[in-house]
């Protein structure tokens, strides 16, 4: 053997790695260097610090009762106090308080109405129409009343979550249908219509949300007759609806672009029309191929609702601010809006995982 092939061997063996035991490949996963290892075991005390932290604030040295409040001067925790107190408030805004349990029951009412559309059942344009039609309904008739014997709430005494729901409810089922339009429109074969369609997409996608729900309810009633204004309310879920409508409307025809032509020419090409071949062949697909950035589009929209506080409205976190505002619960609004966020948290979260459960039962993202 010469001597170069003897130190290429002698090379390669210096060369080979060690056998490592499975406990040191572990290890080395978890911690890998010295330095790693003094780095993870510092940001895990201090996250047990901060997390003991928070409960011992939330939960350890809190105070829970209403008429345990002078407690709370003393207390290092958190006063949940003001909840016990003033939940009716942040829930309920300046719905009349014995008709409280009607804004309760329309609130039930829509969550009953949501988790129903998760059934497969329901996932027809008709079912799924009517369902929501008929419970948007009833929650409107528990609200406003009139029938059945129950008192007229006028809009401006709705508040709290209940308005807060409405709003978003209202927004979804006028923006969604729009939407669909508004992405059929910009994709038209008739350049004016398309042009038409583009440029108001546009124009409104450029302005912010509370440019346009300002504009509704203070402008609108300058430019329009009075039979036309209704009430500010109504005008400014319709703006809403219009701004969600284009963002949504591009998502969907996101949706629409990522279809091969040759689909909708075999459609054709069997006698389909226009409307069935939108309908049966392209918006399922497009649904399905936009869907991850649908449901971010509701959940954005759910968290803007709190926009419509600027222009007058009591939605929930401007009653979560007025619960705080007398006197004695005024240095405990740090509560009050953590509530709010875990109410927040809830629906979003909800609707996440909803969306996570549309993409696993539709497989978005697998071939």
């Amino acid at each position: 053997m010469s001597n170069a092939s003897t130190a290429a061997i002698n090379a390669n063996a210096r060369a080979a790695p060690v056998p490592m035991s499975i406990g040191q490949r572990v290890l080395g996963n978890l911690f890998g260097t010295a330095t790693d290892t003094v780095i993870t075991i510092i940001c895990a005390l201090l996250l047990v610090w901060i997390s003991y932290l928070v409960i011992d604030w939330a939960f350890l040295s809190s105070v829970w009762r209403a008429e345990d409040e002078p407690l709370c001067r003393e207390a290092s925790g958190a006063c949940w106090s003001i909840i016990d107190a003033r939940h009716r408030i942040i829930l309920f805004g300046l719905f009349p308080y014995e008709e409280h349990w009607r804004s309760a029951l329309a609130c039930v009412v829509i969550i009953v109405t949501v988790i129903a559309s998760c059934f497969s059942w329901f996932w027809s344009v008709r079912r799924l129409a009517l369902l929501w039609i008929a419970g948007f309904g009833v929650f409107y008739l528990l609200m406003h009343g009139g029938l059945f014997g129950l008192s007229v709430i006028t809009p401006e005494r709705w508040g709290g979550l209940a308005l807060t729901i409405f709003i978003f409810a209202s927004v979804s089922l006028i923006g969604m249908p729009l939407s669909i339009l508004l992405a059929l429109g910009r994709r038209s074969r008739l350049p004016v219509i398309a042009k038409l369609v583009g440029l108001l997409i546009d124009l409104v996608r450029s302005l912010p949300l509370l440019t346009i729900l300002f504009a509704a309810a203070v402008i609108t009633p300058f430019v329009m007759p009075g039979w036309l204004q209704g009430d500010k309310l109504y005008r400014v879920i319709a703006g809403f609806a219009l701004f969600f409508a284009c963002y949504q409307a591009e998502n969907i025809r996101a949706g629409l672009q990522s279809l091969s032509s040759g689909q909708d020419e075999a459609a054709l090409t069997l006698g389909m029309n226009y409307w069935h071949r939108v309908g049966y062949i392209q918006l399922p697909q497009a649904f399905r191929n936009s869907l991850p950035s649908i449901i971010n589009q509701f959940v954005i929209t759910f968290k803007e609702t709190s926009i419509v506080t600027i222009v007058g409205f009591f939605e929930v976190l401007a009653s979560g601010h007025a619960a705080y505002g007398t006197g004695e619960w005024t240095p405990h609004y740090i509560e009050v809006y953590v509530f709010i966020g875990l109410i927040y948290f809830i629906f979003v979260f909800s609707l996440s995982r909803y969306g996570a459960y549309l993409e696993k039962r539709l497989r978005v993202g697998h071939a």
